[in-house]
């Protein structure tokens, strides 16, 4: 049975006071929207339909592309109305119309999978969500007959004071069978104030037209599921949710977290076993952590990866790679392409960016490494720089072979290459390459001794290291 999906995503957002249309603000490093559209890729939608207003299409579509299929309510006349903007795009095309919401990020995927097989199996002509609220002001009232079955949807306006009282309400996320959906539509009428056409009233019809039973309906028990997003309030409250299930999900598959009150982590990260989180820790976006780390306390983690027993504490890492046992911090900062290989040690206020500094390096404290290429077990002093800005205004490398030792204080102009076991003197600033095994000081740096002569029976005639 081919499913579709329309996303209702055309109100003002007014209330976020943003120049940014609402289902496009970030929460849990996930736009609003985003979070939505993976409910749709959970069910194995077909075609996805998304309804905008006509003054948020163009952001929107420039960031979804052709994820979606793009309908225009030019007016806002009710979410019935959003529904049948929707139609031409997927009449003759699906079996039945999942409705969500742009705005409501909090819905698990289980749950809508629950909504679907719910339909299917009763073979009603609709499904809705439900859930328990305490109090229920400003919902509608969910009023089942004896047997259990939906028998109305009543909004709280017209509402009894015994249906008042009823702690059911309709949560808003449903699915039709799509031809009584797209005929159902047209006869909807607008509800009076306002002149807006409800989909609600789509219950009131199936019952009238099918009977009981011809409407399937699910109570979520996490009423958190039900909560959308119109403000900055209640979207910091959708973080702090989206927040805790990612702890309580890390921590059930065995990670350490020493105080989820003040740790945040992204929906999309993933830590491995045994690794822990110390207080203050932040890991967002397309972050992934290696098993038996130490993060912080107060770290935060970008887009990076790090391998297994991986330690970084008071330090900042976006958009880099550490790998297994290399270690950061405190107060270290690695940027964008920075890459600690193997065992790396990289002390307190070290920055690295653009370099790759190679397995068992040290960089104790106090030093800036940037488009660079460090070998393997290099020692760098405290205060070295590698200035990557030539007097032609462009931007150069600084290679450093295996073994070297830059001195403290030490200046690399780039482009310049240390050879492997290479030696800088304190304060030396080097602006010409030094040769394998050789040794400079100064400023400018000159070479004062070269590598150690080629054995006797070598046929190599290097020059002697004195000259």
């Amino acid at each position: 049975m081919t499913l579709g999906v329309v996303v209702l995503a055309a109100g003002q957002g007014t209330r976020m006071r943003s120049q940014l249309p609402k289902v496009l603000h970030a929460v849990a490093g996930l736009t609003l929207l985003e979070h939505v559209a993976r409910l749709a890729d959970h069910v194995a939608a077909v075609e996805r339909v998304l309804v905008l207003s006509a003054d948020t299409h163009e952001a929107v579509a420039a960031q979804y592309g052709e994820r979606y299929i793009y309908a225009i309510q030019h007016e806002r006349l009710g979410t019935g109305h959003a529904v049948m903007q929707a139609r031409a795009a997927l009449r003759g095309k699906v079996d039945e119309v999942l409705v969500l919401y742009g705005a409501d990020p909090l819905m698990r995927p289980a749950s809508v999978e629950q909504l679907v097989a719910a339909r299917r199996t009763a073979n009603a002509v609709a499904a809705i969500t439900t859930f328990s609220a305490d109090p229920p002001t400003g919902y509608g009232r969910i009023v089942r007959d004896s047997a259990g079955n939906v028998q109305a949807i009543v909004e709280e306006r017209m509402a009894t004071p015994e249906q008042r009282a009823i702690t059911e309400v309709n949560q808003g996320v449903a699915v039709y069978a799509a031809e009584w959906l797209w005929a159902a539509l047209d006869e909807l009428q607008p509800n009076q104030p306002s002149g807006e056409y409800y989909l609600t009233d789509l219950v009131a019809l199936a019952l009238q037209q099918h009977g009981p039973g011809s409407v399937a309906a699910i109570h979520l028990d996490d009423p958190t599921e039900a909560l959308g997003v119109n403000d900055r309030l209640q979207l910091a409250e959708a973080g702090a949710i989206l927040n805790q299930r990612k702890l309580q999900q890390l921590m059930a598959d065995g990670v350490t977290i020493i105080d989820p009150s003040s740790t945040y982590i992204d929906v999309d990260v993933t830590v491995g076993m045994d690794s822990i989180i110390w207080p203050g820790t932040i890991l967002r976006g397309q972050t992934h952590i290696g098993a038996r780390c130490a993060l912080g306390p107060q770290t935060m983690i970008v887009d990076s990866r790090l391998g297994d027993d991986c330690r970084a504490t008071y330090s900042v890492i976006e958009e880099a790679r550490m790998e297994r046992g290399a270690n950061i911090g405190p107060f270290g900062h690695l940027r964008k392409g920075a890459h600690l290989l193997e065992d790396v040690h990289m002390g307190n206020f070290g920055e690295v960016k653009n370099a790759t500094l190679g397995p068992g390096t040290k960089m104790g404290h106090f030093s800036y490494v940037g488009d660079a290429a460090v070998g393997a077990n290099v020692n760098i002093g405290a205060g070295t720089i590698t200035c990557n800005f030539a007097a032609d205004g462009r931007k150069h490398r600084t290679e450093i072979g295996d073994n070297a030792f830059i001195g403290s204080d030490t200046l690399l102009r780039a482009p310049v290459r240390v050879g492997a076991g290479g030696v800088t003197g304190a304060g030396s600033v080097v602006t010409k390459d030094v040769p394998p095994g050789g040794v400079a000081v100064g400023m400018p740096a000159r070479v004062i001794r070269h590598s150690q002569p080629a054995p006797a029976d070598s046929s190599d005639e290097s020059p002697r290291s004195d000259r």
